[in-house]
Protein backbone atom coordinates (compact mmCIF):
# COMPACT_ATOMS: atom_id res chain seq x y z
CA UNK A 1 0.00 0.00 0.00
CA UNK A 2 1.41 3.67 -0.40
CA UNK A 3 2.79 5.48 1.95
CA UNK A 4 1.47 9.09 2.78
CA UNK A 5 5.07 10.54 4.35
CA UNK A 6 3.37 13.50 4.93
CA UNK A 7 0.51 11.91 6.74
CA UNK A 8 2.62 9.76 8.82
CA UNK A 9 4.45 12.67 10.72
CA UNK A 10 0.85 14.92 10.41
CA UNK A 11 2.41 17.64 8.41
CA UNK A 12 1.30 19.66 5.43
CA UNK A 13 2.85 19.17 1.95
CA UNK A 14 3.89 22.88 2.45
CA UNK A 15 5.54 22.08 5.91
CA UNK A 16 9.13 23.72 5.97
CA UNK A 17 11.97 21.91 7.65
CA UNK A 18 11.35 23.31 11.25
CA UNK A 19 7.94 21.86 11.33
CA UNK A 20 8.75 18.12 9.90
CA UNK A 21 11.60 18.08 12.49
CA UNK A 22 9.29 19.18 15.38
CA UNK A 23 6.78 16.46 14.43
CA UNK A 24 9.24 13.74 14.25
CA UNK A 25 10.60 15.14 17.53
CA UNK A 26 7.21 14.49 18.97
CA UNK A 27 6.02 11.22 17.32
CA UNK A 28 9.42 9.46 17.88
CA UNK A 29 9.22 10.18 21.66
CA UNK A 30 5.99 8.69 21.87
CA UNK A 31 6.32 5.69 20.20
CA UNK A 32 9.95 4.87 20.69
CA UNK A 33 9.45 1.31 22.10
CA UNK A 34 11.68 2.25 24.89
CA UNK A 35 9.01 4.38 26.28
CA UNK A 36 5.95 2.98 24.66
CA UNK A 37 5.34 -0.94 25.40
CA UNK A 38 1.96 -0.87 23.53
CA UNK A 39 1.14 -2.92 20.64
CA UNK A 40 1.80 -1.63 17.35
CA UNK A 41 3.99 1.38 18.74
CA UNK A 42 7.11 -1.23 17.20
CA UNK A 43 5.48 -0.75 13.36
CA UNK A 44 4.62 3.00 14.20
CA UNK A 45 8.04 4.23 15.11
CA UNK A 46 9.51 2.43 11.90
CA UNK A 47 7.31 4.29 9.60
CA UNK A 48 7.91 7.63 11.55
CA UNK A 49 11.69 7.13 11.07
CA UNK A 50 11.42 5.97 7.59
CA UNK A 51 9.19 9.08 6.49
CA UNK A 52 11.73 11.57 7.91
CA UNK A 53 14.56 10.36 6.03
CA UNK A 54 12.74 11.04 2.72
CA UNK A 55 11.49 14.23 3.86
CA UNK A 56 14.26 15.51 6.01
CA UNK A 57 16.58 15.37 2.88
CA UNK A 58 15.56 17.85 -0.24
CA UNK A 59 16.67 16.02 -2.77
CA UNK A 60 15.03 12.89 -1.59
CA UNK A 61 11.92 14.99 -0.87
CA UNK A 62 11.50 16.75 -4.49
CA UNK A 63 11.85 12.98 -6.05
CA UNK A 64 9.03 11.92 -3.62
CA UNK A 65 6.87 14.75 -4.20
CA UNK A 66 7.57 14.32 -8.49
CA UNK A 67 6.68 10.81 -7.74
CA UNK A 68 3.61 9.82 -5.76
CA UNK A 69 3.36 8.93 -2.38
CA UNK A 70 5.44 6.07 -2.04
CA UNK A 71 9.57 6.13 -2.16
CA UNK A 72 9.21 2.58 -3.91
CA UNK A 73 10.44 2.99 -7.67
CA UNK A 74 12.99 5.41 -7.35
CA UNK A 75 15.15 3.96 -3.84
CA UNK A 76 15.35 5.91 -0.84
CA UNK A 77 18.31 6.28 0.50
CA UNK A 78 18.25 4.91 3.86
CA UNK A 79 22.14 3.38 3.99
CA UNK A 80 21.07 -0.03 4.26
CA UNK A 81 18.57 0.83 7.28
CA UNK A 82 17.66 -2.43 8.92
CA UNK A 83 14.40 -1.04 10.52
CA UNK A 84 14.14 -4.27 12.68
CA UNK A 85 16.88 -3.19 14.65
CA UNK A 86 15.88 0.02 15.81
CA UNK A 87 15.41 -1.01 19.10
CA UNK A 88 18.82 -0.96 20.18
CA UNK A 89 19.45 2.79 19.57
CA UNK A 90 18.62 4.17 22.61
CA UNK A 91 16.49 7.39 23.05
CA UNK A 92 19.42 10.03 22.64
CA UNK A 93 16.58 12.08 20.41
CA UNK A 94 19.13 14.99 20.02
CA UNK A 95 21.75 12.88 18.63
CA UNK A 96 18.97 11.55 16.20
CA UNK A 97 17.68 14.75 15.27
CA UNK A 98 20.98 16.15 14.45
CA UNK A 99 21.59 13.47 12.07
CA UNK A 100 17.93 13.59 9.84
CA UNK A 101 18.32 17.89 9.93
CA UNK A 102 21.96 18.25 10.95
CA UNK A 103 22.79 18.13 7.08
CA UNK A 104 25.74 15.81 7.83
CA UNK A 105 23.39 12.98 6.33
CA UNK A 106 22.43 10.21 8.11
CA UNK A 107 23.81 6.74 8.00
CA UNK A 108 21.26 4.22 9.58
CA UNK A 109 24.05 1.48 9.14
CA UNK A 110 25.07 3.28 12.82
CA UNK A 111 21.68 5.46 13.91
CA UNK A 112 23.80 7.89 16.12
CA UNK A 113 27.36 7.69 15.34
CA UNK A 114 29.39 8.18 12.06
CA UNK A 115 32.50 6.41 13.57
CA UNK A 116 32.99 3.04 14.71
CA UNK A 117 31.62 2.49 18.70
CA UNK A 118 34.93 2.23 20.83
CA UNK A 119 34.15 -1.00 22.62
CA UNK A 120 34.80 -1.24 26.53
CA UNK A 121 36.97 -3.77 27.82
CA UNK A 122 35.98 -7.07 28.27
CA UNK A 123 35.18 -8.27 32.17
CA UNK A 124 38.19 -11.15 33.57
CA UNK A 125 37.51 -14.27 35.77
CA UNK A 126 39.61 -14.87 38.94
CA UNK A 127 39.27 -18.28 40.32
CA UNK A 128 40.23 -18.05 44.20
CA UNK A 129 40.57 -20.82 46.65
CA UNK A 130 40.96 -19.90 50.26
CA UNK A 131 40.29 -21.79 53.53
CA UNK A 132 37.56 -22.21 56.32
CA UNK A 133 39.21 -20.61 58.52
CA UNK A 134 39.71 -17.42 56.12
CA UNK A 135 36.35 -17.44 54.96
CA UNK A 136 34.94 -17.20 58.69
CA UNK A 137 37.16 -14.55 59.69
CA UNK A 138 37.69 -12.00 56.28
CA UNK A 139 41.16 -11.92 54.78
CA UNK A 140 43.31 -9.75 52.14
CA UNK A 141 44.73 -11.76 49.29
CA UNK A 142 47.15 -10.89 46.68
CA UNK A 143 46.25 -12.18 43.13
CA UNK A 144 47.95 -12.06 39.87
CA UNK A 145 45.97 -10.72 37.15
CA UNK A 146 47.15 -11.21 33.37
CA UNK A 147 45.25 -8.68 31.06
CA UNK A 148 45.74 -5.80 28.36
CA UNK A 149 46.53 -2.34 30.00
CA UNK A 150 47.60 0.69 28.08
CA UNK A 151 50.61 0.74 26.09
CA UNK A 152 52.67 2.69 28.25
CA UNK A 153 54.80 3.96 24.97
CA UNK A 154 51.72 5.57 22.93
CA UNK A 155 49.09 5.88 25.93
CA UNK A 156 46.44 3.93 23.62
CA UNK A 157 47.01 6.14 20.41
CA UNK A 158 48.69 3.01 18.48
CA UNK A 159 50.80 5.78 16.81
CA UNK A 160 54.73 6.29 17.07
CA UNK A 161 54.00 9.74 17.70
CA UNK A 162 50.73 12.22 17.74
CA UNK A 163 51.35 13.28 13.93
CA UNK A 164 51.33 10.29 12.92
CA UNK A 165 47.70 9.96 13.29
CA UNK A 166 46.03 11.48 10.23
CA UNK A 167 42.49 12.23 9.07
CA UNK A 168 41.87 9.45 6.45
CA UNK A 169 42.18 10.62 3.10
CA UNK A 170 39.80 7.51 1.55
CA UNK A 171 36.53 8.92 3.15
CA UNK A 172 37.70 12.50 4.27
CA UNK A 173 37.43 11.70 7.91
CA UNK A 174 33.72 10.54 7.74
CA UNK A 175 34.34 7.18 8.69
CA UNK A 176 32.11 5.66 5.80
CA UNK A 177 32.05 5.37 1.74
CA UNK A 178 29.24 6.10 -0.31
CA UNK A 179 28.20 4.65 -3.25
CA UNK A 180 25.44 5.61 -5.87
CA UNK A 181 24.01 3.67 -8.47
CA UNK A 182 21.30 4.95 -10.70
CA UNK A 183 18.57 2.67 -12.55
CA UNK A 184 16.20 4.57 -14.58
CA UNK A 185 14.24 6.68 -12.84
CA UNK A 186 15.52 5.39 -9.52
CA UNK A 187 18.62 6.25 -7.49
CA UNK A 188 20.12 3.58 -5.07
CA UNK A 189 22.76 4.87 -2.58
CA UNK A 190 24.65 2.52 0.01
CA UNK A 191 26.89 3.69 2.70
CA UNK A 192 29.60 0.99 3.88
CA UNK A 193 32.36 1.42 6.64
CA UNK A 194 35.52 2.79 5.50
CA UNK A 195 37.99 0.04 4.33
CA UNK A 196 40.67 1.96 5.39
CA UNK A 197 40.36 3.72 8.21
CA UNK A 198 37.38 1.22 9.30
CA UNK A 199 35.05 3.66 10.07
CA UNK A 200 36.86 5.35 12.81
CA UNK A 201 38.03 8.21 10.45
CA UNK A 202 41.30 8.36 10.92
CA UNK A 203 44.01 6.26 10.78
CA UNK A 204 48.13 5.32 12.04
CA UNK A 205 50.69 6.20 9.53
CA UNK A 206 53.50 4.87 11.60
CA UNK A 207 52.36 2.05 14.63
CA UNK A 208 53.52 2.05 17.88
CA UNK A 209 56.69 -0.78 17.91
CA UNK A 210 55.84 -2.07 21.34
CA UNK A 211 51.60 -2.55 20.68
CA UNK A 212 52.62 -2.96 17.01
CA UNK A 213 49.05 -0.30 16.50
CA UNK A 214 47.02 -1.96 19.28
CA UNK A 215 47.00 0.96 21.86
CA UNK A 216 47.08 -2.13 24.24
CA UNK A 217 49.89 -4.80 25.72
CA UNK A 218 49.32 -7.66 27.83
CA UNK A 219 51.10 -7.58 31.54
CA UNK A 220 50.24 -9.30 34.46
CA UNK A 221 48.97 -6.79 37.43
CA UNK A 222 49.21 -7.57 41.06
CA UNK A 223 45.74 -6.78 43.04
CA UNK A 224 45.37 -6.71 46.69
CA UNK A 225 41.52 -7.65 47.22
CA UNK A 226 39.54 -8.15 50.71
CA UNK A 227 37.71 -10.77 51.28
CA UNK A 228 35.04 -10.54 53.45
CA UNK A 229 33.80 -12.33 56.72
CA UNK A 230 31.16 -15.07 56.15
CA UNK A 231 32.03 -15.49 51.96
CA UNK A 232 30.45 -19.15 50.83
CA UNK A 233 31.42 -21.00 47.63
CA UNK A 234 30.24 -19.08 44.71
CA UNK A 235 30.82 -16.10 46.74
CA UNK A 236 31.61 -13.50 43.73
CA UNK A 237 33.61 -10.37 44.00
CA UNK A 238 33.40 -7.62 42.01
CA UNK A 239 36.93 -5.22 41.35
CA UNK A 240 35.04 -2.32 38.76
CA UNK A 241 37.43 -1.38 36.34
CA UNK A 242 40.17 -4.85 36.93
CA UNK A 243 39.13 -6.24 33.71
CA UNK A 244 41.10 -5.52 30.33
CA UNK A 245 41.25 -2.43 28.76
CA UNK A 246 38.97 -1.09 25.71
CA UNK A 247 40.45 -0.86 22.12
CA UNK A 248 42.32 2.85 22.01
CA UNK A 249 41.96 3.63 25.41
CA UNK A 250 38.18 2.65 25.61
CA UNK A 251 36.84 2.07 29.20
CA UNK A 252 38.12 -1.21 30.94
CA UNK A 253 35.80 -4.05 32.35
CA UNK A 254 35.37 -5.63 35.48
CA UNK A 255 37.04 -8.29 37.50
CA UNK A 256 34.97 -11.21 38.77
CA UNK A 257 36.89 -13.03 41.52
CA UNK A 258 34.96 -16.12 42.12
CA UNK A 259 35.59 -17.73 46.01
CA UNK A 260 36.03 -21.26 46.66
CA UNK A 261 36.23 -22.76 49.83
CA UNK A 262 38.13 -25.63 50.63
CA UNK A 263 36.90 -28.74 52.42
CA UNK A 264 37.93 -28.65 56.64
CA UNK A 265 39.68 -31.98 57.92
CA UNK A 266 37.58 -30.99 61.27
CA UNK A 267 34.38 -28.46 60.19
CA UNK A 268 31.39 -29.28 58.15
CA UNK A 269 29.50 -26.07 56.73
CA UNK A 270 26.53 -25.89 56.28
CA UNK A 271 25.11 -21.72 55.56
CA UNK A 272 26.51 -20.30 58.81
CA UNK A 273 26.73 -23.10 61.28
CA UNK A 274 29.43 -25.22 61.58
CA UNK A 275 29.28 -29.23 62.68
CA UNK A 276 32.05 -31.24 64.19
CA UNK A 277 31.87 -34.49 66.08
CA UNK A 278 34.02 -34.89 68.78
CA UNK A 279 34.45 -38.70 71.22
CA UNK A 280 34.56 -38.34 74.71
CA UNK A 281 35.81 -40.96 77.28
CA UNK A 282 33.07 -43.45 79.02
CA UNK A 283 33.48 -41.66 82.53
CA UNK A 284 32.98 -38.27 81.23
CA UNK A 285 29.67 -39.13 79.43
CA UNK A 286 28.37 -40.98 83.08
CA UNK A 287 30.12 -38.62 85.75
CA UNK A 288 30.01 -35.22 83.54
CA UNK A 289 32.69 -32.73 83.01
CA UNK A 290 34.65 -30.70 80.71
CA UNK A 291 36.37 -30.93 77.18
CA UNK A 292 38.69 -28.75 75.04
CA UNK A 293 36.85 -28.68 71.45
CA UNK A 294 38.70 -27.15 68.09
CA UNK A 295 36.78 -23.78 66.82
CA UNK A 296 37.39 -21.86 64.11
CA UNK A 297 39.38 -18.93 66.01
CA UNK A 298 40.78 -21.70 69.11
CA UNK A 299 40.36 -24.21 71.39
CA UNK A 300 37.07 -23.84 73.84
CA UNK A 301 35.98 -25.85 76.32
CA UNK A 302 32.77 -27.98 76.09
CA UNK A 303 30.85 -28.65 79.25
CA UNK A 304 29.57 -31.98 79.19
CA UNK A 305 26.53 -33.22 81.62
CA UNK A 306 26.49 -36.30 83.64
CA UNK A 307 24.41 -39.22 82.04
CA UNK A 308 25.17 -37.77 78.49
CA UNK A 309 24.06 -40.26 75.80
CA UNK A 310 25.75 -41.00 71.97
CA UNK A 311 25.06 -38.20 69.33
CA UNK A 312 23.57 -35.88 71.89
CA UNK A 313 24.74 -32.47 69.64
CA UNK A 314 25.62 -29.48 72.04
CA UNK A 315 25.50 -25.85 70.62
CA UNK A 316 28.03 -23.36 70.89
CA UNK A 317 26.61 -20.01 70.05
CA UNK A 318 28.57 -17.32 67.85
CA UNK A 319 31.08 -19.75 66.76
CA UNK A 320 30.52 -20.72 63.61
CA UNK A 321 30.07 -17.83 60.47
CA UNK A 322 28.83 -14.74 59.58
CA UNK A 323 25.51 -14.68 57.41
CA UNK A 324 26.45 -12.06 55.21
CA UNK A 325 22.78 -11.20 54.34
CA UNK A 326 21.86 -10.65 58.06
CA UNK A 327 25.17 -9.93 60.29
CA UNK A 328 24.40 -12.70 62.26
CA UNK A 329 26.88 -15.15 63.73
CA UNK A 330 26.02 -19.17 62.99
CA UNK A 331 26.69 -21.75 65.90
CA UNK A 332 29.23 -24.66 66.42
CA UNK A 333 27.13 -28.02 66.38
CA UNK A 334 29.55 -30.73 68.53
CA UNK A 335 27.27 -34.21 68.42
CA UNK A 336 29.84 -36.15 70.51
CA UNK A 337 30.27 -39.79 70.46
CA UNK A 338 31.28 -41.92 73.39
CA UNK A 339 34.59 -43.44 73.15
CA UNK A 340 34.69 -47.26 74.71
CA UNK A 341 37.95 -48.79 75.53
CA UNK A 342 39.31 -51.62 73.63
CA UNK A 343 40.98 -52.80 76.57
CA UNK A 344 40.77 -53.05 80.20
CA UNK A 345 43.06 -54.08 83.12
CA UNK A 346 41.86 -56.29 85.96
CA UNK A 347 41.04 -53.59 88.39
CA UNK A 348 38.82 -51.77 85.68
CA UNK A 349 37.20 -54.93 84.89
CA UNK A 350 36.36 -55.61 88.22
CA UNK A 351 34.97 -52.28 89.25
CA UNK A 352 32.43 -52.39 85.76
CA UNK A 353 31.39 -56.04 87.17
CA UNK A 354 30.41 -54.61 90.20
CA UNK A 355 28.81 -51.39 88.81
CA UNK A 356 27.15 -54.17 86.67
CA UNK A 357 25.45 -56.12 89.43
CA UNK A 358 24.72 -53.03 91.40
CA UNK A 359 22.93 -52.02 88.45
CA UNK A 360 20.62 -55.01 87.94
CA UNK A 361 19.02 -54.62 91.65
CA UNK A 362 18.37 -50.64 90.65
CA UNK A 363 17.95 -51.15 87.47
CA UNK A 364 19.82 -47.33 86.67
CA UNK A 365 21.70 -46.39 83.89
CA UNK A 366 24.01 -48.58 83.60
CA UNK A 367 21.09 -51.31 82.10
CA UNK A 368 21.11 -48.53 79.63
CA UNK A 369 24.54 -48.29 78.90
CA UNK A 370 25.45 -52.34 79.23
CA UNK A 371 24.95 -52.94 74.90
CA UNK A 372 27.91 -50.70 74.31
CA UNK A 373 29.97 -52.92 75.87
CA UNK A 374 29.19 -55.93 75.50
CA UNK A 375 29.54 -58.82 72.49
Amino acid sequence: MAKDYYEILGVAKSATRDEIKKAYKRLAKKYHPDLNKEHGATEKFKEINEAASVLADDNKRAQYDSHGTTAEGFGTDTGGFDFSNFASFGTDFDEIFERFFGGRGFNFGTFGTERRRVHRGEDAQYELEISLEDAASGVKKEISVPRYETCPSCNGTGAQSRSDIVVCDNCNGSGMQQRTQRTGFAVFTMATTCSKCHGVGKYVKSPCRECRGQGRIKRTRTLEIKIPAGVDNGSRLRIQGGGEIGDKNASPGDLYVNIYVKPHRLFERRGSDIFLEAKIPFTTAVLGGKIDVPTLDGAASLNIPAGTQSNTIFRMRGKGLVDMETGETGSENVRVTIDIPQKLNKRQMDLLKQLKEEDKESHGFFSKMKDLFEE
